[in-house]
């Protein structure tokens, strides 16, 4: 049975830096796929450690660069 992560535990999984790998964020733990950035006026970014991050930047990619030739 999966346990609810509440608010105040996500938030503080975002602000641990332990999780940042340089401008990455990379958290297993953190089931969101898209968290705020360090300082959340930057904006946010994806959690490398989910492998939907990489699916949704390649279909990404993939729409850019169909976009180009259609």
């Amino acid at each position: 049975m999966r346990t609810r992560i509440n608010k105040e535990m996500l938030e503080s999984m975002g602000k641990n830096p332990n999780n940042w790998k340089g401008i990455f964020y990379v958290n297993r733990k953190d089931p969101r796929l898209i968290v705020p950035k360090q300082n959340p006026a930057m904006g946010w970014t994806f959690n490398f450690a989910s492998p939907y991050a990489y699916i949704t930047l390649i279909g990404i990619i993939l729409i850019a660069i169909a976009s180009k030739y259609f």
